[in-house]
């Protein structure tokens, strides 16, 4: 045998004997901290609160289809590497993880596979828009502002990225549909025809730097933005305009279900497996909608009978799209009312939650560049965005079942506590699951009447309209995706059934037909705690807490609707068996 080949066979054997000494935990840890390090420096943080520790903040991520295919490559030897650990040797804290964790990987490395960066944009959340989220965070010192304009000069060869990867979708198919494009350049040309750096939303950041840095090096920091956001950023936001106008709106492909496209089937069910973290197929999803729509209906034909309208339901739906009273007059109306019910909200909290956070968040309008194809509203642990944009489809009557799920305690109030959570490894507490995060919130909407926030019977019917809106999504997006639904057939089925506007049923619509399975998550995690909490009640009778209950759901941090059942199911157990 070779000198060489013998060292390398006593390496191997060395090695081996190293990862038997070490335990399962041991080598799940090393293996999860070496990866999530790694993760951070690929993506960088550009849009969050951890783009200072980055090492590479200075730049944008690299999307190339090169770089795509080492990510795939990387995490699928994590996902050997994982097969080799012994699940049944871990902890219980790290046997939690991995039931997080794994998915993670496994959703990451399905998405690279089926290619969908070469779709990276939808009719609610664009890669253009997203670098808007830069501008919002304050420049701490004259070292992050150089890494902020490091990024400003790295946009032209992202968008270059970006456009080649659409090009290659287009070329096979795999694209945004035609059908939902109209108009979307909007929010590409509110970048690219600002008539001064200094007017572009990317210099707002160096408007207020810190008093610490020098005066003269503030203004030469200034000075090298303006040049940056004149020479680079404002030139490759025109021409991606140009390349969405002129090329990828013409090819882009007419069909609209997701099932249509290349791997469409496995596409699909890809989306629906990691928006919702359930093994469920389109036509199982379809059935529960139409159960949940017709459960719904018969609800919201009582309460318009308490409202004393006399007509059908849809002149009912009519009157309350149309009556000015349901409406604000100015933008500060709306936000006003938003802070009031949050207020409200407020108040009732410490009744219904043990733990609450040290963290508070603030209300702010919807950024004009995004807000005309936006929601009417969203929220994370520090933000509750109201849209401001076109106030008569933005009625009251739905204000605080929107407020009680976007901020607290919904979004917000969650989002906090994960952040403020120690204890937990960063791909739980800095992740976010559609699933449980959406069904949390809608939750939430449903748990405001217990709180008293719904003070007329427009208000409820609003918090009903909602409910129905996501039961109605259900029915839609399998419609659409693996049924083969119209776009005129979902603004029918959804226009009818809730009371949204029409400006709000269409940009749903589109936002469902270009964003397959995400609006699955919001009702199937709702029918989740909904139904843990139910058990939850009914086994432990006068020994159940309901302030216990919220905490646990909570304490989770994000995690699969399987797993928070399984950790529910423990403490309903534990609290039997307490004295």
């Amino acid at each position: 045998m070779k000198p060489w080949i013998a060292g390398l066979l006593c390496a191997g054997l060395a090695l081996s004997a190293l990862a038997r000494a070490e335990s399962a935990d041991e080598r799940f840890t090393a293996l999860y901290t070496k990866e999530w390090s790694w993760r951070q420096q690929q993506f960088g943080g550009y849009d969050d609160e951890d783009s200072e520790s980055n090492p590479r903040n200075d730049r944008l991520p690299d999307v190339g289809a090169a770089a795509q295919k080492a990510r795939l490559a990387y995490w699928d030897d994590v996902l050997r590497q994982l097969d080799a650990i012994p699940a049944g040797e871990l902890s219980a804290d790290n046997r939690i993880n991995l039931a997080v964790y794994r998915p993670q990987i496994e959703d990451l490395a399905a998405d690279i596979r089926l290619r969908g960066y070469e779709m990276p944009f939808n009719s609610d959340s664009q890669f253009w828009s997203n670098l808007g989220f830069m501008t919002r965070r304050p420049l701490k010192d004259a070292a992050a502002a150089r890494a902020y304009i490091g990024k400003l000069d790295d946009v032209p060869r992202y968008f270059e990225q970006q456009t080649a990867n659409m090009r290659a979708g287009l070329k096979r198919g795999f694209s945004v549909p035609r059908a939902v494009l109209d108009g979307r350049d909007v929010s590409i040309a509110s970048y690219a025809e600002v008539k001064s750096p200094q007017d572009s939303e990317f210099y707002k950041p160096l408007k207020n730097l810190p008093a610490t840095i020098p005066a003269d090096e503030q203004a030469r920091l200034r000075e090298d933005a303006a040049r940056a956001i004149r020479e680079r950023v404002i030139p490759a936001y025109a021409k991606l305009l140009k390349f969405f106008r002129d090329e990828y709106v013409p090819k882009a492909r007419t069909t609209l279900a997701a099932e249509a496209m290349p791997d469409g089937k496995a596409y699909y069910r890809q989306q629906i497996k990691e928006y919702t973290t359930l093994d469920l197929d389109p036509e199982a999803i379809h059935q529960i909608g139409l159960k949940e729509v017709a459960r719904i209906d018969a609800q919201m034909q009582a309460t318009m009978k308490e409202t004393g309208f006399q007509g059908d339901f849809a002149a009912f739906l009519e009157f309350l799209r149309s009556d000015p009273q349901f409406y604000a007059k100015t933008p500060e109306e709306l936000l006003m009312r938003a802070a009031w019910i949050a207020k409200q909200v407020d108040a009732k909290l410490g009744q219904f939650f043990g733990l609450l956070p040290r963290g508070r968040f603030g209300i702010e309008p919807v950024p004009a560049s995004i807000a005309p194809f936006w929601t009417a509203g969203r929220g994370s642990a520090h933000t509750y965005w109201v849209n401001t944009y076109d106030l008569p489809s933005r009625p009251l009557y739905n204000l605080p079942a929107l407020t009680l799920h976007e901020s607290a305690p919904g979004h917000a109030l969650q989002g906090e506590l994960a952040e403020e959570q120690t204890g937990y490894p960063p791909f739980r507490s800095k992740s976010y699951i559609s699933a449980y995060g959406e069904g949390w919130a809608l939750y939430c909407e449903k748990l405001g009447q217990e709180m008293g926030i719904y003070h007329s019977a427009y208000e409820e019917f609003g918090r009903q309209t909602y409910e129905m809106w996501r039961a109605a999504r259900l029915v839609i997006d399998t419609g659409i995706h693996h049924k083969g639904w119209t776009r005129a057939q979902a603004i029918d089925y959804l226009a009818s059934h809730a009371a949204l506007s029409r400006h709000e049923v269409e940009t749903e619509v589109d936002r469902y037909i270009s964003w397959p399975g995400q609006a699955l998550s919001y009702k199937l995690g709702e029918i989740k705690i909904v139904e843990l909490r139910a058990r939850a009640e009914k086994e432990l009778g006068p020994k159940f807490d309901l302030r216990a209950f919220h905490d646990t759901v909570l304490a989770q941090g994000s995690v699969p609707l399987p797993l928070l059942e399984q950790q529910i199911d423990g403490w309903i157990a534990q609290r039997k068996a307490a004295p």
